[in-house]
Protein backbone atom coordinates (compact mmCIF):
# COMPACT_ATOMS: atom_id res chain seq x y z
CA UNK A 1 0.00 0.00 0.00
CA UNK A 2 1.65 3.17 -0.60
CA UNK A 3 1.89 6.36 1.86
CA UNK A 4 0.60 9.59 -0.08
CA UNK A 5 2.01 12.54 1.04
CA UNK A 6 0.54 15.84 0.54
CA UNK A 7 3.12 19.04 1.05
CA UNK A 8 1.66 22.63 0.55
CA UNK A 9 3.84 25.00 -1.02
CA UNK A 10 4.21 28.05 1.47
CA UNK A 11 5.25 30.01 -1.83
CA UNK A 12 1.16 30.90 -2.47
CA UNK A 13 0.42 31.32 1.46
CA UNK A 14 0.02 34.86 2.68
CA UNK A 15 3.66 35.64 4.13
CA UNK A 16 1.67 38.32 6.42
CA UNK A 17 0.75 35.69 8.59
CA UNK A 18 3.09 32.57 7.77
CA UNK A 19 3.07 30.96 10.98
CA UNK A 20 -0.99 31.09 10.77
CA UNK A 21 -0.78 29.85 7.56
CA UNK A 22 1.34 26.61 8.25
CA UNK A 23 -0.26 26.18 11.17
CA UNK A 24 -3.60 26.47 9.00
CA UNK A 25 -2.60 24.46 6.56
CA UNK A 26 -1.33 21.26 8.84
CA UNK A 27 -4.99 21.08 10.73
CA UNK A 28 -6.12 20.81 7.65
CA UNK A 29 -3.82 17.25 6.89
CA UNK A 30 -0.86 18.47 5.29
CA UNK A 31 2.04 15.69 5.79
CA UNK A 32 4.57 18.54 5.24
CA UNK A 33 5.73 21.94 4.62
CA UNK A 34 7.58 23.13 1.16
CA UNK A 35 9.80 25.45 0.98
CA UNK A 36 10.73 26.64 -2.41
CA UNK A 37 13.61 28.76 -1.67
CA UNK A 38 14.86 30.84 -5.14
CA UNK A 39 18.03 33.33 -5.69
CA UNK A 40 17.56 35.55 -8.42
CA UNK A 41 19.84 33.72 -10.07
CA UNK A 42 19.61 30.10 -10.65
CA UNK A 43 15.86 31.00 -11.47
CA UNK A 44 14.63 34.40 -12.08
CA UNK A 45 12.62 35.14 -8.85
CA UNK A 46 14.09 35.51 -5.42
CA UNK A 47 12.34 34.16 -2.25
CA UNK A 48 12.70 33.25 1.05
CA UNK A 49 15.81 31.99 3.32
CA UNK A 50 16.38 30.45 6.39
CA UNK A 51 15.20 32.97 8.77
CA UNK A 52 11.84 32.37 7.60
CA UNK A 53 12.86 28.59 7.82
CA UNK A 54 13.58 29.05 11.28
CA UNK A 55 10.66 30.88 11.74
CA UNK A 56 8.44 28.80 11.10
CA UNK A 57 10.11 25.82 12.59
CA UNK A 58 7.84 26.19 16.10
CA UNK A 59 4.98 26.50 14.62
CA UNK A 60 4.34 22.79 13.38
CA UNK A 61 6.01 19.40 13.86
CA UNK A 62 5.63 17.83 10.48
CA UNK A 63 8.56 17.77 8.45
CA UNK A 64 9.87 20.98 6.89
CA UNK A 65 11.09 19.80 2.63
CA UNK A 66 13.20 22.69 1.80
CA UNK A 67 13.94 23.10 -2.30
CA UNK A 68 17.03 25.22 -3.17
CA UNK A 69 17.05 26.52 -6.14
CA UNK A 70 19.98 28.18 -5.74
CA UNK A 71 23.47 28.10 -7.09
CA UNK A 72 25.73 27.29 -5.52
CA UNK A 73 24.06 24.94 -3.13
CA UNK A 74 26.86 24.24 -0.98
CA UNK A 75 27.07 27.65 1.29
CA UNK A 76 23.32 27.22 1.88
CA UNK A 77 23.07 24.05 3.03
CA UNK A 78 24.12 23.93 6.49
CA UNK A 79 21.98 27.15 7.15
CA UNK A 80 18.65 25.78 6.43
CA UNK A 81 19.85 22.14 8.52
CA UNK A 82 20.65 24.57 11.53
CA UNK A 83 17.04 26.41 10.66
CA UNK A 84 15.04 23.09 11.29
CA UNK A 85 15.01 21.52 7.93
CA UNK A 86 14.11 18.07 7.83
CA UNK A 87 14.86 17.26 4.17
CA UNK A 88 16.75 19.57 1.85
CA UNK A 89 16.53 19.14 -2.53
CA UNK A 90 18.41 20.79 -4.86
CA UNK A 91 19.03 20.81 -8.66
CA UNK A 92 22.41 18.63 -10.35
CA UNK A 93 22.94 22.07 -12.14
CA UNK A 94 23.05 23.92 -8.75
CA UNK A 95 26.27 21.57 -7.19
CA UNK A 96 29.66 21.51 -8.92
CA UNK A 97 30.16 17.78 -7.32
CA UNK A 98 26.54 16.27 -6.59
CA UNK A 99 27.57 13.46 -4.83
CA UNK A 100 29.30 15.84 -1.95
CA UNK A 101 26.30 18.12 -1.79
CA UNK A 102 24.19 14.77 -1.33
CA UNK A 103 26.58 14.08 1.44
CA UNK A 104 26.88 17.49 2.99
CA UNK A 105 23.08 17.12 3.31
CA UNK A 106 23.24 14.17 5.10
CA UNK A 107 26.11 14.76 7.63
CA UNK A 108 23.87 17.84 8.39
CA UNK A 109 20.94 15.54 9.57
CA UNK A 110 18.56 15.97 6.82
CA UNK A 111 17.00 13.83 4.25
CA UNK A 112 18.81 14.04 0.58
CA UNK A 113 16.95 15.32 -2.69
CA UNK A 114 17.64 15.66 -6.10
CA UNK A 115 15.44 18.27 -8.19
CA UNK A 116 15.11 17.57 -12.07
CA UNK A 117 13.43 20.44 -14.19
CA UNK A 118 11.15 19.21 -17.71
CA UNK A 119 14.45 18.86 -19.56
CA UNK A 120 16.71 17.49 -17.48
CA UNK A 121 17.92 13.54 -18.17
CA UNK A 122 17.25 10.88 -15.80
CA UNK A 123 21.23 9.91 -16.59
CA UNK A 124 21.93 12.19 -13.37
CA UNK A 125 20.22 10.01 -10.88
CA UNK A 126 22.44 6.38 -11.88
CA UNK A 127 25.20 7.32 -9.63
CA UNK A 128 23.72 8.57 -6.57
CA UNK A 129 20.49 6.21 -6.11
CA UNK A 130 22.55 5.33 -2.70
CA UNK A 131 22.29 9.01 -1.50
CA UNK A 132 18.60 9.72 -2.24
CA UNK A 133 16.14 9.93 0.23
CA UNK A 134 14.10 11.69 -2.59
CA UNK A 135 13.54 12.76 -6.42
CA UNK A 136 11.50 15.41 -7.05
CA UNK A 137 10.47 15.95 -10.55
CA UNK A 138 9.36 19.33 -11.66
CA UNK A 139 5.86 19.40 -13.71
CA UNK A 140 6.53 23.26 -14.84
CA UNK A 141 9.76 25.16 -15.21
CA UNK A 142 11.13 26.59 -12.05
CA UNK A 143 11.17 30.10 -10.96
CA UNK A 144 7.18 30.77 -10.54
CA UNK A 145 4.11 29.64 -8.41
CA UNK A 146 0.71 29.31 -10.49
CA UNK A 147 2.04 27.22 -13.81
CA UNK A 148 0.30 24.61 -15.60
CA UNK A 149 1.67 20.78 -15.23
CA UNK A 150 3.51 19.85 -18.37
CA UNK A 151 2.29 16.61 -19.68
CA UNK A 152 5.02 15.02 -20.60
CA UNK A 153 6.23 14.03 -17.08
CA UNK A 154 3.57 11.73 -17.24
CA UNK A 155 6.43 9.51 -18.51
CA UNK A 156 9.62 10.80 -16.53
CA UNK A 157 7.47 9.48 -13.01
CA UNK A 158 6.89 6.21 -14.87
CA UNK A 159 10.55 5.97 -15.58
CA UNK A 160 11.58 7.19 -11.85
CA UNK A 161 9.32 4.97 -10.07
CA UNK A 162 11.22 2.12 -12.34
CA UNK A 163 14.79 3.13 -11.24
CA UNK A 164 13.36 3.33 -7.88
CA UNK A 165 11.77 0.63 -7.50
CA UNK A 166 14.87 -1.69 -9.21
CA UNK A 167 17.08 0.09 -6.62
CA UNK A 168 14.79 -1.50 -3.85
CA UNK A 169 15.70 1.73 -1.93
CA UNK A 170 13.03 4.07 -0.10
CA UNK A 171 12.77 7.01 -2.21
CA UNK A 172 10.27 9.43 -2.02
CA UNK A 173 9.08 10.58 -5.43
CA UNK A 174 7.63 13.68 -5.57
CA UNK A 175 6.35 16.30 -8.03
CA UNK A 176 6.04 19.86 -7.83
CA UNK A 177 4.08 22.11 -10.53
CA UNK A 178 0.47 22.26 -11.59
CA UNK A 179 -0.38 19.33 -9.06
CA UNK A 180 -4.52 20.12 -8.40
CA UNK A 181 -7.45 17.90 -7.16
CA UNK A 182 -8.26 17.41 -10.94
CA UNK A 183 -4.97 15.28 -12.16
CA UNK A 184 -3.62 14.13 -8.71
CA UNK A 185 -4.80 10.76 -9.55
CA UNK A 186 -3.13 10.69 -12.89
CA UNK A 187 0.39 11.89 -11.20
CA UNK A 188 0.09 8.99 -8.49
CA UNK A 189 -0.97 6.42 -11.00
CA UNK A 190 2.19 6.75 -12.98
CA UNK A 191 4.09 6.60 -10.06
CA UNK A 192 4.60 9.43 -7.26
CA UNK A 193 3.50 9.44 -3.68
CA UNK A 194 4.58 12.78 -2.58
CA UNK A 195 2.74 16.17 -4.11
CA UNK A 196 3.94 19.81 -4.33
CA UNK A 197 0.63 21.95 -4.15
CA UNK A 198 0.79 25.56 -3.92
CA UNK A 199 -1.96 27.79 -5.23
CA UNK A 200 -4.21 25.10 -5.68
CA UNK A 201 -4.30 25.21 -1.78
CA UNK A 202 -3.39 28.31 -0.74
CA UNK A 203 -5.17 29.76 -3.35
CA UNK A 204 -8.77 28.40 -1.97
CA UNK A 205 -10.55 29.43 1.26
CA UNK A 206 -10.77 25.34 2.03
CA UNK A 207 -7.76 24.58 2.94
CA UNK A 208 -9.17 21.24 4.23
CA UNK A 209 -11.86 20.69 1.89
CA UNK A 210 -8.99 20.61 -0.78
CA UNK A 211 -6.54 17.89 0.53
CA UNK A 212 -9.49 15.95 1.61
CA UNK A 213 -10.78 16.16 -1.98
CA UNK A 214 -6.92 15.28 -3.15
CA UNK A 215 -6.79 12.40 -0.42
CA UNK A 216 -10.34 10.86 -1.91
CA UNK A 217 -8.31 11.07 -5.74
CA UNK A 218 -6.04 9.39 -4.23
CA UNK A 219 -7.61 6.33 -2.93
CA UNK A 220 -8.93 5.78 -6.55
CA UNK A 221 -5.69 4.84 -7.53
Amino acid sequence: MTTYRIAPSILSADFARLGEEVRNVVAAGADMIHFDVMDNHYVPNLTIGPLVCEAIRPHVQVPIDVHLMVKPVDRIIPDFAKAGANIISFHPEGSEHIDRSLQLIRDHGCKAGLVLNPATSLHVLEHVMDKLDLILLMSVNPGFGGQSFIPHTLKKIAAVRKLIDESGRDIMLQVDGGVKIDNIREIAAAGADTFVAGSAIFGKPDYKGVIDAMRTELGKV
